[in-house]
Parts: structure tokens; sequence; C-alpha cells
């Protein structure tokens, strides 16, 4: 294939990059990436020793940047990661969620029927369905987005069955868990509580801590794209977890367990607004396409805490810079959290 990947040097693109260049050796991919703070280059440094791999800096909400890439680049198929994705960001700045996840979305898909590419595969989340109480979410239930995040995702994904409609593009959704691991931007609960815990910080645990969450890791998170991509039907949702059920709380202790760290750490904090209480996925459809899971929960966690110990130069430069420190401060001013 000769693959588009939007948001390639974000957490999740950036491994699905590698997976792609790794398991097909006759691909050619091209991340397109407008390198906010999220998107770091450091990511893709693997890749950019393979010669089968192209980097352009750009704004996906810029169609003539998009046409002039497939047309450069005679591109086959969109994987779109590119998204802004922090649920609490998206109550700081809702604006910048809706052009990206929504007017961006649709840019690319505008491509796609103009140049009949082959396939585009967008990359949502669970948080699309909302909150639900017990049981698992399929992908034929209603959308019910709790926060602007979650809303402009929605949006996104309905932009993408409308032109499925309404074109007969040859479109894919898959709607992830939670995902963790290496290289994940230290805003996210995991890589947050393992480097504040690390620099020993407080670790700022929103409400009682029993908000519930499927985990999964993010290498099977990507073999699990891979697959969709691969061999999903066009037109179809595909919801994507790993069945690894767990309160904020119970992720806080393991992490401290690992890291041989006083509870003492955790400070609990007045809850985000909107907090969606747990969220759980039917994963019935990807399994039929001979997916499943490989890491353990337990093990695939200590190796994300054990990434972090062995890389602070990754991530303390992240945590000192303009956005963290702005972040931080909107944060505090919240939570009062020092």
């Amino acid at each position: 294939m000769r693959l588009l990947v939007t948001g390639g040097a974000g957490f999740i693109g950036s491994h699905f990059v590698d997976l792609r260049l790794k398991q097909h050796a006759r691909d050619l991919v091209v991340v397109l990436d407008k390198l906010t703070y999220a998107g770091n280059p450091a990511n893709l440094a693997g890749a950019r020793r393979n010669p089968r791999f192209k980097f352009i800096k750009g704004d996906i909400c810029e169609a003539r940047t998009v046409e002039r890439i497939i047309r450069k680049y005679r591109l086959e198929v969109i994987v779109n990661f590119a998204a802004e994705t922090h649920v609490d960001r998206s109550i700081l700045s809702p604006e910048d969620f809706a052009r990206t996840d929504v007017l961006g979305t649709q840019t690319l898909l505008e491509a796609v029927r103009r140049h009949r590419m082959k396939r585009f595969l967008q990359i949502s989340t669970d948080e699309v369905y909302g909150s639900i109480e017990r049981g698992a979410f399929r992908e034929t239930d209603d959308l019910k987005p709790s926060s602007p995040y979650s809303a402009s995702k929605a949006g996104g994904d309905l932009q993408v069955l409308a032109y499925r409609h309404t074109y007969g593009l040859p479109v894919l959704i898959a709607r992830s868990s939670n995902n963790f691991g290496p290289r994940q931007y230290p805003e996210k609960l995991i890589p947050l509580f393992v480097t504040n815990a690390l620099e020993n910080k407080l670790l700022p645990l929103y409400g009682d801590g029993l908000n519930t969450r499927d985990w999964i890791y993010v290498e099977d998170n990507c073999r699990g794209l891979d697959s969709i991509l691969e061999q999903g039907i066009p037109g179809e949702i595909y919801n994507l977890g790993a069945g690894n059920t767990h309160t904020n709380w119970e992720i806080t202790s393991t992490i401290l367990k690992l890291l041989i760290k006083p509870e003492s750490l955790v400070k609990h904090v007045i809850d985000r607004l909107g907090h969606d209480r747990r969220y759980a996925l039917n994963t019935r459809k990807i399994r039929e396409l001979g997916w499943q899971p490989a890491w353990p929960f337990v093990k695939a966690l200590k190796h994300t805490v054990e990434w972090y110990q062995d890389h602070p130069e990754w991530w303390q430069s992240l945590k000192s810079g303009e956005y963290m420190q702005y972040y931080r401060r909107q944060y505090q001013k919240r939570h009062r959290v020092k």
C-alpha cells in the first residue's frame, strides 16, 4: 500500500507507522503532521531511517497541502490519526477540537473522493458512546458524547458515515479504548502519574478515583488497526478494546507499587466537568477478523513504566515546555494542586 498517515508523529500514530514499515515490506508510508504540542518528531526517529518513509509538516485542514501530497506520492489509502484528543484541554478550548476533528476529517474525505482512493480509516474513540453503567457498547449503539472532545470525534465519525452513504466511499471507523504505552504525551493519566511519581510529585486523582476505563496496550491497538485496514469491510465500524477494565484508582495503585512509591503521593481533586463514569466495548467484530490482544495488562503496564524510567530525556523536556506550563497553571487554578 501507499499510505498517508495523518497525525503520524503522535503517540498511537507513530507506533502504527513503525508497525506498517516492519510488517509490510512494500508499503510507502507518508506522514502528515502539524507538529502541535503532542506531535513529536522524536517519535519517528526509527521510521526516518527507512527509505520507504516520508514526513511532511502540515495541517489536514489545508486542502491544497493534502492534494499536493496525494498527487506527488500517488497515495492510495489514508489513515487518520490527526486529532485534538485531551478531554481536559477540550474544556478549555473546544474550538480547536471542532476544527481539527470535524473540518479536518471532512477535508480528508473530500480528497479520498476526488482521487478515488482505495481506503480511508478513521481512528476514533470509545468516548463517542458516552458512559455505560453496565454491559458494553456495540458498534450499532447511539452516540452520546459528553465532552467537547468526544463530541468533535463523534462529528468526524458522522462525516465519515455520511460520505459512505452519499458517495459510496470505502471508509472504515475504528473506535479504540484507552491506549497506553511508551511515547504517550505526559498529560494523559498513566504517563502523567508515572512521571510525577518518578519526580516525587503529587498524583492528582479526579473525584473518588472510581471512574472505569478499558485499557489497551498501544502495540495491541495498532495490530488491531492493521487488521481493520487489511480485512475490514468498507462502511463498517469496529470497536477495539482489550477487556482490561480498571478504575483510575486501580491504575494509580499499580503504578505506585511498580515504582515502590507511597500512596501519600495521591491527591484527590475536584472531579472533571462532565466526567464519564464507565466505558466498555463489545469487541466481537474485531475478534472475528482474527485479532486478539497479546499483552497481559500488568506486563504491559510494567513495560510502560520501565520505558519512562529509562527515557527521562524524552518526557522531562515535554513537561518543562511552554504548553505543559500553561496547562499546569490552568489545572492548578481549578484543582489547587501544587
